[in-house]
């Protein structure tokens, strides 16, 4: 077979395949975890954050708000939103809100979430894009949950600062000079995330010198938010979940391979076989969906589906541009498999929608009741 971003080395495949055996699912579902855990690396202390704080705390559109920063032991302080229904003194159970990748590293918990502030033009229009114009984690709150919502590691609070980027990211590509200088057409929004688009290349290649990878840190850094959220006074320590579209989602399926603390667990648009990738769907996506040698061990819905029979919801947009329909169909059939076999096949949730790459409204209202059914 021949792949279209392969071409004359499309051969490098089956040579692959002949050295290792690749998206193998021959592990049990116990096993997963462990195997994941060894994959990533960045999992073998304490992950709790440190000095955690509360910066401001505000009233809007009949939701309480918090903001939390907190330090993961390197880099700046991570920045967090808690919002949730005012005036209630019992516990609730607590979700943690996943923001996407998108290519849009300005902004992190602002892409899904809104906060004491009106939100500007770039994040309207992304709202728009993406979320049916909803500010999807405020919207989950009103129905009854504590939600966090973190910056990640190259993202919001927890981005890089422009200078050191710039001065890292070698183009060495003709006209170097004119790309370096800013658009006229370009907010100091555009300009940044197309550095850090660039960037993350570089930061994947410390993270693998470093002996872990993108998708292990990232996951580090949710984990300490998730163990954060478990810790408060107001919510239900037994009953938390997590969601996420896209780079979101592919947080969540890290998230539940690596942590035992989550009942529930969202999602939307990241999911396929691994092999249907390969044609022509691998350079659309970030270097946390390729954790360093996971095809050796499984496929990515067994890292999904390794925690059966937790409850799991995934949403398929099914004219997805980052994914095959096959792949997707796959990557169901897989998950519909594991938790058959683990006797609880209605824990299972795969829903197929219409449309591109997005979490609408309609999605979103299927997620939220999902959620409240199997954590209140």
């Amino acid at each position: 077979m021949e792949y279209s971003h392969l071409g004359v080395y499309s051969g490098l495949v089956t040579t692959a395949e002949n050295q290792e055996t690749l998206f193998t699912r021959n592990l049990e579902g116990i096993e997963i975890p462990k195997k994941a855990r060894e994959v990533l690396g960045f999992c073998h202390h304490p992950e709790n954050p440190i000095d955690v704080q509360v910066e401001i705390k505000w009233e809007k559109d009949g939701l309480s708000g918090e903001e939390i920063s907190w330090w993961v032991g390197y880099g700046p302080r991570t920045h967090a939103w808690v919002i949730k229904p005012p005036g209630v003194k019992s516990q609730l159970p607590g979700i943690l809100a996943l923001h996407d990748h998108g290519g849009y590293k300005y902004y992190g918990k602002e892409k899904i979430a809104e906060g004491p502030d009106p939100i500007n033009q770039s994040l309207s229009n992304w709202h728009q894009s993406a979320y049916g114009g909803r500010a999807w984690a405020n919207e989950l709150a009103r129905r009854g949950f504590v939600v966090l919502i973190p910056d990640v590691f190259l993202w919001g609070s927890r981005k890089f600062p422009l200078e050191t980027i710039q001065s890292s990211v070698f183009l060495g590509i003709p006209n170097e000079e004119q790309i370096r200088k800013k658009p006229d057409t370009w907010d100091e929004i555009a300009w940044y995330n197309f550095w850090a688009g660039h960037h993350e290349h570089l930061v994947a290649k410390y993270c693998n010198l470093l002996g872990t990878c993108l998708a292990g840190v990232v996951s580090h850094e949710d984990r300490i938010a998730l163990n954060y959220l478990q810790s408060r006074e107001d919510v239900q320590a037994n009953n938390l979940g997590c969601l996420g579209l896209s780079g979101g989602g592919n947080r969540a399926v890290l998230l539940r391979a690596t942590s035992e603390l989550l009942k529930a667990v969202g999602i939307v648009g990241l999911m396929s076989s691994y092999r249907a990738l390969l044609d022509r769907h691998v350079a659309c996506h970030t270097w946390m969906f390729f954790p360093t040698n996971w095809s050796r061990f499984g496929d990515w819905p067994d890292l999904a589906g390794c925690m059966a029979p937790s409850p799991l919801l995934v949403q398929y947009d099914q004219q997805d541009e980052l994914f095959t329909l096959v792949g997707m169909q796959e990557a169901h059939e897989i998950l519909s498999a594991r938790y058959e076999n683990a006797g609880c096949p209605e824990a299972y949730t795969g829903e197929f929608y219409p449309g591109p790459h997005k979490f609408d409204l309609e999605m979103q209202e299927a997620a939220f009741n999902w959620m409240r059914k199997w954590l209140i």
